[in-house]
């Protein structure tokens, strides 16, 4: 698939859902600590921590749902990119020991209005990766 190009709507749309995703979580009580982390082997768009748990967050934003709601796009190959990104940012931090989850946050507009849901512990990686 081809990124899209700078000013895309699509672009500004999942940059969009980023910023709202960031502040919905901040309002549930969790600690944004990075955005946009990003290594060769991948990108992880948000992670919290919800007390001592690492949330890694996964966004996901459509304008509707012609294609399936917008975590439907998460497949067994992006979890597993997500999951080896995660665990360099642990290992990076020395957090090793430190529970953790994946998230999914999703931004559904519908002309002005905007839905957004928040799947806890969206998925679990496979062992081994």
């Amino acid at each position: 698939m081809t990124p899209p190009a700078p000013g895309d709507p699509r672009q500004a749309l999942g940059r969009r859902g980023e910023r709202l995703a960031a502040r919905y979580l901040r309002r549930a009580g969790l600690q944004v600590i990075a955005s946009r982390f990003r290594l060769r082997c991948g990108e992880i768009d948000l992670i919290a921590l919800d007390g001592e748990q690492v949330v890694f967050v996964e966004v996901k934003a459509r304008r509707g749902t012609g294609f399936g709601m917008p975590a439907d796009s998460i497949t067994r190959r992006k979890q597993r990119k997500l999951a080896r990104v995660a665990l360099a940012f642990l290992s990076g931090r020395g957090w090793h020991e430190r529970p953790c989850r994946f998230d999914v946050v999703e931004l559904l507009e519908r002309g002005e209005r905007q839905e957004i849901r928040h799947i806890r512990d969206a998925f679990r990686p496979a062992p081994g990766l």
